[in-house]
């Protein structure tokens, strides 16, 4: 195990100064195992990626299937592979209407480029409107729409046009206006500590891009497929988006992204120029294969039914002095402490005791609780009771 934590530290571009250093050998359930067979519970699901756990078996017979079919094949758009058109027409079933027709990439970031591109494209514009604190990828120009100025600054210029508001603030609507081809947005701010929308915000954003003909854009890429206690997060307040960006636990534990969109707006990439965007491996045979066993699985077993009421038990058992608050909602949690340093000290501890937890990047005093959504109330009750045990320790 030290061995190759040494290579891991040789060989592997770091993305901090400070990674966990935790080497796992299987994963199973909501636990992974370490190589000395200690388990920790995986209480982020891979960060919004595993919402049907570990090695869910439908989801691993998929991929054997499908391993045995064909790989990849050639690049997105050309050939017709059942997979893609399978999951894609799956997709369309559980969406309204307008959303009926998708473009596979192979991650968030990648989903975001595109979907900004089509803005773009469909509506001739180059304004876009972002929020502050919000999270959208890691490439330039998802980074162009990054809501901390820190994580820019060392890469600028980044792809300019895009102007930046603060989350349920009704006053700053006024800027979106004839000008703007998209706001881009998550329906519920993640990395922004989990920050729900106000009352009639989302709804006052949806009736000025009607009025303005401007593409509102759902970033789903963490909130979606049953974590929030409903499929797509944008249920809860009936505001459908223009275009939906997807990822994480599309892929059922697989790399996978989309954008989706009416087929009258994603026809705007066709001509002019065509294959005005293009991906070698997005929508990979195996990757879409898994993802339909996983949306299948969370449509036949009734996982998402389930977590309003897992929500109430991590509410009503995870209660300590240290606590603040706990916002979110369904499976989709933040747990604040009020201070980064207490916040730190305990992802730590957790870490120690077998429990993967994770912080925000906007939001330093607070930790994730956004297990599988297969975790079992007797489960909820051991980790709460495990959770507060940490807190004494602080």
């Amino acid at each position: 195990m030290a061995d190759n934590r040494h290579l891991f530290l040789q060989y592997l571009a770091q993305t901090s100064d400070d990674p966990y250093l935790l080497e796992i050998e299987r994963a199973e359930g909501i636990y992974l195992y370490g190589p000395d067979g200690k388990a920790y519970v995986d209480l982020v699901s891979g960060v919004s990626v595993s919402n049907l756990g570990h090695g869910h078996p439908k989801i691993l017979e998929a991929i054997r299937k499908q391993a045995g079919r064909y790989l990849h094949l050639h690049v997105y758009g050309e050939l017709v592979q059942e997979p893609q058109v399978a999951l894609a027409a799956a997709l369309a079933e559980v969406l309204p209407e307008t959303l009926s027709c998708t473009y596979f990439v192979n991650s968030g970031s990648e989903a975001v480029e595109g979907a900004l591109k089509l803005a773009r494209r469909h509506t001739g514009r180059q304004r876009t409107i972002a929020f502050r604190k919000a999270y959208h990828g890691s490439t330039l120009g998802a980074l162009g729409l990054m809501g901390g100025e820190g994580y820019k600054n060392a890469f600028r210029p980044v792809p300019p046009g895009t102007s930046f508001l603060d989350f349920n603030d009704f006053g700053g609507l006024d800027e979106i206006d004839r000008s703007v081809a998209a706001v881009m947005m998550e329906p519920i701010q993640g990395e922004a500590g989990i920050v729900l929308p106000e009352k009639g915000f989302l709804e006052e954003i949806r009736r000025r891009c009607d009025t303005t003909g401007t593409l509102l854009v759902f970033d789903e890429v963490q909130t979606a497929f049953g974590r929030t206690g409903t499929m797509f997060a944008f249920e809860h307040w009936n505001v459908v988006p223009d275009v939906l960006v997807l990822a994480k636990a599309l892929g059922g534990g697989m790399p996978l992204g989309a954008f989706i969109a009416s087929p009258d707006i994603m026809k705007s990439l066709c001509s002019d120029p065509p294959l005005g965007h293009i991906t070698t491996f997005g929508g990979h045979p195996v990757s879409c294969a898994a993802g339909l066993a996983s949306l299948r699985a969370l449509l036949g077993e009734g996982w998402i039914g389930q977590a309003a009421e897992k929500e109430r038990l991590f509410r009503e058992h995870l209660s300590h002095p240290s606590i603040r608050e706990i916002r979110g909602m369904g499976l989709y949690l933040a747990v604040e402490l009020g201070d980064a340093d207490k916040a730190y000290r305990f992802l730590r501890l957790a870490l120690s005791d077998g429990i993967v937890s994770d912080s925000f990047l906007f939001h330093e005093t607070a930790f994730r609780v956004s297990p599988p959504l297969t975790i079992t109330p007797q489960q909820i009750l051991e980790v709460c009771k495990r959770l507060k045990g940490l807190l004494d320790r602080l």
